[in-house]
């Protein structure tokens, strides 16, 4: 199982997915990190903190094919946030999981996640209007 980070700095959670710098991709086998990669986030948004729009800068909503193709073989993605559309984008890609957690260390959040203690997403996806 392949479990994806978006990082900053390539270790710890980076606190929107979609602004995040690349992909901290962890190769898990039997509940244990096997390995890890570093995959460059070739869509980033252009728009700052807050001034998100429906249209994020234009008539059409920003196609998410850039991080899709980055999370390829992903099973599952941990982020502290991330706008609906990204969500629904993973999901049609078959990601088949996306996780919350607060930003912190990446590998002390996907032990986390292999333990069991986050939480499935809901609603909680970034709170400004993507």
């Amino acid at each position: 199982m392949r479990i994806a980070v978006p990082t900053d700095d390539g270790t710890s959670v980076s606190p929107h997915f979609g602004r995040s710098a690349g992909f901290l991709v962890f190769e898990v086998e039997e509940g244990r990190i096997k390995g890890r990669e570093m995959r460059s986030n070739q869509m980033r948004h252009s728009h700052e903190q807050g001034a998100c729009s429906h249209e994020s800068g234009g008539s059409e909503p920003p196609s998410h094919a850039g991080i899709v193709a980055a999370l390829a073989g992903c099973h599952v993605v941990i982020c502290a946030g991330m706008g609906w559309r990204a969500a629904e984008a993973l999901k049609s890609a078959g990601i088949a999981e996306i996780r919350f957690a607060t930003p912190g260390p990446a590998e002390e959040t996907v032990a986390a996640f292999l333990a069991g203690d986050l939480p499935a997403a809901d609603q909680r996806f970034c709170r400004c209007s993507h």
